[in-house]
């Protein structure tokens, strides 16, 4: 063959090889993730902010909420891919679960109704036991609940890694683009946090607004103070004792051949068999089914289990006793804890944006 040949086909090859490379290099950048910072909301009336639990070493701010707001609706915290918080944590229900029990990663089920997270930052501890102090720890607990997320920390964490949108997040919000479990936490918490919910009827009352609530609605805070000694456990702003660590056995499940015992689990203590979280009635209405187990489907059986003195066990709280209320008082109750209905950032009930994996492009 002619090296004459040989060498323009080299030249040629060499020349298309540039031409590629020039081709590349003016071909625009895929665009960086972008996230969507939130407002951060004031905190709502009816409120007390010297109440909430806020770690010095998580500070609220506008992209920690972002970042925690995207990993909330991520499903891929789970092992899957299919199970994110908010798959038991649903806006529309107060960011509770209107399953009796949730479903997990292959469709695996607890022995507990998901407690709602609005207005958990004023809990003193999370969880129907109190098991774990912060919403930091809570929020890095089911990752790991072979019945939820079913993952392990490690393999989470390698997989949000892989994601350039998250890793660029981490820098932003804790100076460094190593993703840790730690870290993890401290985003979700910091967005549960300011799941707060307030404005709701009753408060705008309280604040002078006559018109807001019906009189069945005052009559039943009457109640709720009075002859139903509601108030002696859902008491103070956010109308629950969890701000103080306190945990009550007032009976349900306690027939069941092998109750779940509660608080016990955690402390051993006897006085704690069959004790719970006393639950925030802010919102109640929209949180049914109700009590740790899911059992109760309405708020007016809630009342009629309370109405005759809960189920006696040997560990009864002693506020628990008979209450032989009238059908009216029964509604009139009911009627005040709806005006317990607030409202919540209304950007924290949809999905944001996530940033993709590698696979979808980024």
């Amino acid at each position: 063959m002619d090296h004459r040949y040989i060498r323009l086909a080299c030249c040629l090859a060499t020349i298309a090889g540039f031409v590629a490379l020039g081709v590349l290099a003016c071909a625009p950048a895929e665009p960086a993730f972008e996230p969507e910072i939130p407002e951060v909301p004031d905190l709502p009336l009816g409120l007390d902010a010297s109440m909430m639990q806020i770690p010095e070493d998580n500070p609220i701010t506008p992209e920690k909420v972002a970042l925690g707001w995207q990993l909330f609706y991520d499903g891929r915290l789970s092992l899957d891919g299919t199970i994110s918080c908010a798959s038991c944590h649903q806006a529309a229900h107060a960011f509770g679960d209107p399953e009796q029990f949730s479903t997990g990663v292959d469709k695996n089920f607890g022995n507990r109704n998901a407690m709602p997270i609005t207005n958990s930052a004023f809990h003193a501890a999370q969880f129907w036991d109190g098991r774990t102090p912060t919403l930091e720890e809570q929020a890095l607990g089911p990752v790991e609940n072979t019945v939820e997320m079913a993952n392990r920390l490690d393999n989470m964490i390698a997989t949000l890694s892989e994601i350039p949108g998250y890793r660029q997040q981490f820098l932003t919000v804790f100076g460094s683009e190593e993703i840790t479990g730690e870290n993890v936490g401290k985003a979700i918490a910091t967005f549960e946090r300011v799941i707060q919910s307030g404005n709701s009827p009753w408060d705008r009352y309280i604040a002078g607004d006559t018109t807001a609530v019906s009189e069945a609605a005052i009559r039943g805070q009457e109640l709720h103070m009075g002859k139903a000694g509601c108030s002696q456990c859902h008491l103070g702003v956010n109308f629950t004792d969890a701000p103080f660590g306190l945990y009550h056995n007032i009976g349900v499940g306690m027939d069941a051949e092998e109750p779940d015992l509660g608080r016990f689990v955690v402390t051993g203590e006897e006085a704690d068999r069959g004790a719970f979280k006393t639950p925030s009635l802010r919102d109640v209405a929209l949180t049914a089914p109700y009590m740790h187990d899911g059992s109760q489907a309405t708020l007016e059986e809630v009342i009629e289990f309370y109405d005759v003195g809960g189920h006696p066990n040997e560990w009864l709280d002693p506020k628990i006793s008979v209450l032989e209320l009238t059908k009216e008082e029964e509604a009139d109750l009911i009627a005040f804890m709806e005006s317990l209905t607030g409202e919540v950032p209304s950007w924290s009930k949809r999905a944001p944006a996530l940033p993709p994996s590698p696979e979808e492009g980024q």
